[in-house]
């Protein structure tokens, strides 16, 4: 609870006792008037104040204004105990709002509790420890064990386990060694790390977080605006209609002035929209604070409320249902042992840093004895030829092959064919493909069971490529052998597919397919986690490298519209009925005061559900 909750609280409860004294004290006339007053000012004195200065700027119709008028009019009617009482619940009323909204804050605030204090920066050879700010590119900063990552760069030194919960939702620290990029707002936990800085603070991931975050709240939805709409003709009807209730039935029909003004404040009171205002905005900062600790970033709450009506969701491939990175996935040997063959390819692309090469490698997985290699020769967009073991190897596609008359049958896998020889003589084929994200399939799922008519995926890759992986996954379609502006024609004509009212969100890597992203509805970039250009381009930011975070972000935004619906139900039902009663005679000024504020304490306990977001 924050210092000036607090002294709310300790107003709000001061003025109770005083409140109880007065009532108990024998006092009549002036004496009880000035009692009474001064119990009044202690609790309401700031929103006549506030009401006077709105209105001294030409913002006449708030909350302020309906109070300040309901209350003074009750003492001017000398229902001295009802005008206090009214101002007394109002602000109960607010010191629970004040305090929704400060939680709510303070969750996001916490989980995004990421900007660095300090930076220790290496200078000839001693530790100087200085602001974030004022640490430049190619400094190196050392990072002990418990301290936060500064800044974004490649660690030169070290090897530790890195914590990244604060942006992923991620358990799980994340091992690290040198040569590898790292960024900042993370947690170094084991060993200490030489960073060599490559971005400035205000470039690096964790300012553009921040940033992010706190603009969140500025990008409005639909229902928001129509509320900030509402409120704002609202009120100023309801003023004119309390106005007319006061007048019109004394002079139509004869009766007391005091009994249709007491009834004009009372429905003053009830009135106040204070339920709708604050809790339907608050409900959105809870959903989006809600996604944040599961690792997903939202622009605003006008994309969380988007994302509840998605049809269709479209992905690219490389980098967001695979991993982006090859594997040996079948080994097909003729002659020898599979084994033998995997171990002649590794030696053969022993000297090459292809990521085919890569990946054969690593599933050889021994140490490479480089005295077994003699001469290798590259031959360019075919494959290698090497001397192993004093034997002529030919390591690459079938056109290698074909061109030196190596007998072999071109072999239609969905993924890339390395074919081998030895002395001349065919030894058989490695095939090596993209692997599928282990998530994947689970995303896929979730997805059609939230409700998602089409997942379509579009890809550069290989008809054969791409089909195998939307046969896996079960996808509605694939499109493949895509250029970048067949991907925006593609994209062009899933737009037609939708309802009027449907989405169709874009799922990419952030990076290349920036065109497709701002075509979409909602463009959602996978791995935002030190992707700059991710951050950038979308408006849903999934920090991990999870497809199945983007139908739990649409699981959290259905269940804030649905709070932010019962909120509208239950505000406007409940101060319609009052509202009628109220004017017709049967709801007196307590009955008011306890459904504006009970209303309003309702709501807002309502929208802080938003924020309890379990992991799904």
């Amino acid at each position: 609870m924050s210092k000036r909750e607090k002294k709310q609280l300790l107003r709000i409860l001061l003025t109770a006792v005083l409140y109880t004294i007065a009532i108990l004290l024998p006092f009549e006339g002036i004496p009880r008037l000035a009692v009474f007053l001064i119990v009044y000012l202690v609790i309401g004195g700031d929103i006549l104040l506030k009401a006077v200065r709105n209105i001294l700027h030409g913002q006449v119709f708030d909350e302020n204004f309906l109070m300040a008028v309901a209350t003074v009019g009750a003492f001017c009617l000398g229902e001295y105990p009802e005008g206090v009482a009214v101002m007394l619940f109002y602000q109960v009323g607010e010191w629970f709002q004040s305090y929704a909204v400060s939680k709510s804050r303070r969750s996001i605030s916490e989980l995004m509790d990421i900007r660095p204090d300090y930076a220790n920066v290496l200078r000839d050879g001693q530790l100087v420890q200085v602001d974030p700010d004022e640490v430049q590119v190619g400094d190196t900063v050392v990072v002990k064990p418990g301290e936060r990552i500064p800044l974004d760069g490649i660690v030169l030194e070290g090897i530790s386990a890195v914590d990244t919960s604060a942006l992923t939702g991620e358990s799980v620290p994340r091992d690290v060694q040198p040569g590898q990029d790292i960024i900042s707002g993370c947690i170094n936990q084991t060993g200490v790390l030489n960073i060599k800085v490559t971005k400035e603070f205000g470039q690096s991931t964790v300012a553009k977080i921040l940033e992010l975050v706190e603009n969140a709240s500025d990008k409005k939805s639909k229902s928001e605006n129509f509320i900030t709409k509402f409120a704002r003709y609202y009120t100023p009807i309801v003023v004119i209609a309390a106005v007319l209730l006061a007048v019109l039935p004394p002079l139509l029909l004869g009766q007391e002035f005091s009994i249709w003004i007491a009834r004009a404040l009372t429905f003053l009171v009830i009135s106040c929209p204070c339920a709708l205002v604050i809790s339907i905005p608050l409900s959105f900062f809870g959903g989006i604070g809600g996604a944040s600790k599961s690792g997903v970033l939202v622009k605003g709450s006008n994309y969380l409320e988007a994302l509840a009506d998605t049809e269709i969701v479209v992905f690219d491939k490389t980098g967001t249902l695979t991993k982006g990175s090859f594997a040996v996935s079948k080994i097909l040997p003729e002659g020898i042992t599979a084994d033998e063959l995997l171990e002649t390819a590794a030696y053969a692309e022993d000297y090459s840093n292809h990521p085919i090469a890569l990946s054969i490698k690593k599933a050889f997985g021994k140490e490479i004895d480089s005295s077994r290699i003699g001469e290798i020769e590259e031959i360019p967009g075919h494959g290698v030829k090497a001397v192993i073991d004093g034997k002529e190897v030919l390591a690459g596609n079938f056109k290698l092959m074909k061109n030196e008359s190596i007998a072999c049958k071109e072999e239609q896998q969905a993924g890339t064919v390395v074919h081998l020889s030895i002395d001349r003589e065919y030894a058989g084929y490695i095939c090596i493909e993209d692997e599928i994200k282990e998530d994947s399939p689970r995303a896929i799922q979730d997805l059609k069971a939230a409700g998602i008519r089409k997942t379509v995926m579009l890809t550069g890759d290989a008809d054969s490529v791409g089909q195998k992986v939307a046969k896996e996954l079960k996808l509605t379609k694939a499109y493949t052998e895509l250029l970048p502006a067949d991907k925006v024609d593609r994209m062009e004509e899933l737009m037609q597919e939708k309802s009027p009212k449907g989405k169709l969100a874009f799922v990419g890597d952030g990076i290349n397919d920036a065109p497709v992203l701002a075509r979409a509805d909602i463009g959602i970039a996978m791995g935002g986690l030190g992707s700059d250009a991710a951050i950038e381009a979308a408006d849903v930011v999934i920090m991990t490298d999870e497809p199945s975070k983007i139908a739990q972000v649409m699981k959290i935004s259905k269940k804030t519209l649905r709070i932010v619906r019962q909120n509208i139900v239950i505000a406007l039902g409940v101060k319609g009925v009052v509202l009628v009663l109220g004017a017709l005679g049967f709801a007196s000024m307590w009955a008011a005061v306890f459904s504006d504020v009970g209303v309003s304490v309702i709501a807002i306990l309502n929208a802080m559900r938003a924020l309890n977001i379990k992991k799904m």
